[in-house]
This record gives structure tokens, C-alpha cells and sequence, in this order.
């Protein structure tokens, strides 16, 4: 299959440059390992998940690094966190020498901690995400951006389901003492179907019958793994009484209408979901962008108390805000930006720009205007405002790389 260049690869290689270790998280087959293989193809590999090379590296890390050549990939290193104590020990000998260990990990909480605990100033940590529009035009609200879905859609369906058997049996057992898989399960299913929504643990857990302290440790979960994104309030310079709870959707549309049970593009426009599932690839493009770009993630949502409502605000330099509302219709009539319009007569004093981001359609021509101040946008446009072209990957139509991330 044709390999797809990503638009982190850049910063992946500024990293290498200036670090002597480099972190590469992000969630499960989001195509982790097959980047830095690309990337580095003279750095030696290593599995963290083969049982005999784990069992070596717990019993005698000193001696399992002995006998690695450097630079060497260790792949799904969060199976083996005491080795960053001693990976440290190595590079303080020697710090001068960058990009000699390069790693992936899921970001999970006990990883993240290890490496701020011994791998501080050493070590650049990266976020690698699915697919975005701007790396593949295969991406879509349908098929989301996971490599292995977008190069088999046919099989699609089948590979969401043993991608969450898997989620299941390793990275959540491994995380938490999850007993009931099955209530977790559904969870999932009814956090789907939730998404776009302020997010209400008590809500949450009622129709499940767990506790809120369980649906906040499972949300952390899906966090801190890269499977869903919470979206907090913009508190700043509005001068309104504001809801404090943030929003929540999945990272991935793909998986997102798969928990849901849509089998098909078809089912996808029938159905109730499209707009929220709009919202949420909206958001996900945003943070993707952000991201593969070497910047934090800021993304933010408004909503007071009296009911005004925009979906997104995007922090830009000197104070700058989007104002960005999402909506899955190709027709946009001047009552959709009724609240970007209120919103920004309220704003106290930051330099905005308001948008809403809407499908295309391929018979009719773009939409530019729709009220004054307001631009109408596609995704594709947004991310043109968010990374302008020249720091962009050239989209590709092939099929997605092999990946093992």
C-alpha cells in the first residue's frame, strides 16, 4: 500500500533534532510505529509487546539496553515504564547526542508520568492522531481517519469491532480495574450517543447503573487514550454567566458511527446523529490540525446560562478568536448564524472572526457570505485558515499505510 505522508513528520524530525528522546503517543493504530519506521529507517525496532523481549526488560533493564544499537525505536514502551529511569541514566552520559531513542507509547496515565518523572528536558512528547482531511481525502464522517478503515472500507465494520474487542481486553484492563467489559461496552454505546452534548456523568451513569466516581475514571480512560476529545468552556471576555461543563465527542467519526450501529454512508444521512457526528469531525479536524502542527491543543465551546450557544472558539495569536459553528446541512440559511452574530456583538474587546463550517455540495457553487462578518466555509477551507498551505502535507488519494501504532 501507498504510504501517506503525515503532517506531524516535520515535527517529529524538528524533535529528533533537538531531543535526545522522543515520545510518540497517540491512540492505538493511529499509524504511531509506521511513522517513525518511515521516518528513521537506519534505527534499530524493537517490540515491547513480544513476551520474551518484555520479560528481559522487567527482570534486567541494565542488560536489555546493554544490548540495543542506537538509535533504536522501542515500540509500545508504556508495556516497559521502568526502562525511562534508565534510558535516562544513559542519555545525562551522553546529551549531547540527540534522537537516540525514539518511542511510542499509548498516552496513558502511568507513561505520562514516568516521563515527566525521568524523562524531563529530555525527552519531546508528540501526539499523533488518526488521519486528517488534510492528509487524505479518504478521510470522511463515515469512514473517519484510521488507517486500517480507510485502506479496507469494505471490511470496515469489522475491523471497528475487533478494534474495540481489543481497546477492551488490553489498553482498559491495563488502565483500570474494569471488571464488567460488558457495562464498559455500553458505555461506549451510550457516550456515542451523547456526543456534541455538555457532558452529565449523572445522566451518564444512570441508564448504565455505575456510580459517577466509575463514569469519571472511564471518561478519563477514553481521555487519556486518545478516544475521545472534551471540549471546556471559554470563560474569557464575554462578560456572561457561562455553563461550566465541556462537551464531549469521540476523535474518531468512524468509530463514533460504528458504536452507534450505522452501517452504511446512507444510514449516516437518516439518521439523528449526523449533525452532533458533523460537530464532532468539525472538532476533530480542529485539534488534529493543531496538533500535527506542534501546537497545544485549544479548543474551546460557549454556552451561558440563558441559552446562547456557539459550538467552537479557537484561541489564534494576540488575542485572536474563531468563532466557529458547525452544521452538517449543505444549505445555509441566515437563521444558522443567528448565535455567532449575538456572540460577537457581546465580545469585550478580542479581534474575532466567525465562521460556519458546512458540507459541500458538488452541484451547486461554495457559499462565501451568509450574513455580514459571517464566513461560510468547508472543512477543508477551515483547515486552510487553521495551517495555511505551505507548513501542509500534499493530500494524497492513495490507500493508507501499514501501521502497528
Amino acid at each position: 500500500m501507498r504510504y501517506i505522508e503525515r503532517a506531524l513528520a516535520g515535527q517529529v524530525e524538528l524533535a529528533a533534532r533537538a531531543f535526545p528522546a522522543v515520545l510518540l503517543t497517540g491512540p492505538r493504530r493511529a499509524g504511531k510505529t509506521t511513522l517513525l519506521r518511515r521516518l528513521f529507517p537506519a534505527a534499530a525496532y524493537v517490540l515491547l509487546e513480544d513476551p520474551d523481549l518484555l520479560a528481559r526488560a522487567k527482570a534486567d533493564p541494565r542488560g536489555f539496553l546493554d544490548g540495543l544499537a542506537l538509535p533504536v525505536i522501542l515500540d509500545e514502551v508504556q508495556n516497559a515504564p521502568e526502562l525511562l529511569n534508565y534510558i535516562r541514566t544513559r542519555i545525562d552520559r551522553g546529551p549531547k547526542r540527540n534522537g537516540q531513542w525514539l518511542m511510542t507509547g499509548s498516552q496513558d496515565a502511568p507513561l505520562m508520568r514516568g516521563v515527566s518523572e525521568s524523562m524531563a528536558g529530555r525527552a519531546a512528547v508528540l501526539q499523533l492522531m488518526p488521519f486528517s482531511l488534510a492528509e487524505s481525502t479518504k478521510v470522511g464522517l463515515f469512514r473517519g481517519g484510521f488507517p486500517e478503515a480507510l485502506a479496507r472500507p469494505a471490511s470496515s465494520a469489522l475491523w471497528f469491532r475487533s478494534y474495540v474487542q481489543t481497546y477492551l481486553e488490553r489498553d482498559v484492563r491495563a488502565m483500570s480495574a474494569v471488571r464488567d467489559l460488558t457495562t464498559f461496552r455500553r458505555f461506549l454505546a451510550v457516550l456515542a450517543a451523547r456526543t456534541g452534548q455538555i457532558l452529565n456523568r449523572t445522566d451518564l451513569a444512570a441508564p448504565l447503573g455505575v456510580s459517577v466516581p466509575t463514569i469519571t475514571d472511564w471518561l478519563a480512560i477514553l481521555e487519556t487514550t486518545g478516544l475521545v476529545i472534551l471540549v471546556p468552556p471559554y470563560f474569557e471576555n464575554f462578560g456572561k454567566r457561562l455553563l461550566k461543563a465541556p462537551k464531549v465527542y469521540f476523535s474518531d467519526s468512524g468509530l463514533a458511527c460504528h458504536l452507534l450501529g450505522l452501517e452504511s454512508a446512507r444510514d449516516l444521512e437518516r439518521s439523528p446523529f449526523l449533525g452532533p457526528l458533523f460537530e464532532g469531525f468539525v472538532a476533530s479536524e480542529i485539534v488534529k490540525a493543531q496538533l500535527n502542527a506542534g501546537r497545544p491543543r485549544s479548543l474551546y465551546h460557549f454556552r451561558d446560562q440563558q441559552g446562547l450557544e456557539v459550538d467552537f472558539i479557537v484561541p489564534r495569536d494576540a488575542g485572536h478568536l474563531l468563532l466557529v459553528e458547525a452544521k452538517a446541512s449543505r444549505t445555509i440559511m441566515p437563521g444558522d448564524v443567528t448565535a455567532l452574530l449575538r456572540l460577537s456583538r457581546a465580545a469585550q474587546g478580542p479581534r474575532l472572526d466567525a465562521m460556519i463550517v458546512h458540507r459541500s455540495s458538488s452541484m451547486d457553487p461554495p457559499i462565501a457570505t451568509v450574513a455580514p462578518g459571517v464566513r461560510a466555509l468547508t472543512v477543508p477551507e477551515l483547515l486552510e485558515i487553521l495551517v495555511p498551505a505551505p507548513t501542509r502535507p500534499r493530500r494524497r488519494q492513495g490507500g493508507a499505510p501499514r501501521t502497528r501504532g
